[in-house]
């Protein structure tokens, strides 16, 4: 049985072990291994996480079973935008609803928050732009976000309307 828990700064090594688990498979064939650690400490150290949740980022961790099997994060970005940052799930995982579960649940909430459109970035690269796709989202603009050290973040905005 999935099952979802919000999280605290108490997660963030439990967040890391999640992300370390499935980041470097999701990009390995889209990054560079020298970009994958980049981002990683970029988005992943314990003190960009705790920042992320001090800035107003709600984390959550899914659950299968009581075995920790994913997580998300969103934010309101103004009074009628959500944005969804992350979402990941074991490979494991993949293909059994999780991914779904996860995203239904943060639909719900950000729609209590007010939302009325969720938005996403998703590397130009990434398979799971189907997933969105066929969950209602459609890309609303191509862009290049510069992360510093001469990467970028090659994405597609996407957007479903809630």
């Amino acid at each position: 049985m999935l099952t979802i828990r919000h999280t605290t700064t108490a997660d963030i090594p439990l967040i890391r072990e999640l992300t370390f688990k499935v980041w470097p498979q999701t990009y390995r064939d889209i990054l560079t291994s020298e970009q994958i650690d980049y981002m990683l400490e970029m988005m992943y150290s314990p003190s960009s996480l705790e920042k992320q949740m001090q800035d107003g980022c709600s984390f959550i961790i899914v659950y299968d079973n009581e075995q920790p099997v994913g997580f998300a994060s969103y934010q309101l970005t103004n009074e009628e935008v959500a944005k969804l940052h992350k979402i990941y799930v074991l490979p494991s995982q993949q293909g059994k609803g999780t991914g779904n579960f996860l995203l239904n649940y943060t639909i719900e909430k950000v729609k209590k928050l007010g939302a009325v459109s969720l938005q996403l970035q998703v590397n130009r690269n990434n398979t799971a732009k189907a997933f969105y796709e066929k969950k209602g989202f459609v890309v609303i603009e191509e862009a290049d976000f510069d992360i510093g050290n001469g990467y970028y973040m090659n994405d597609y905005v996407m957007e479903k309307k809630l």
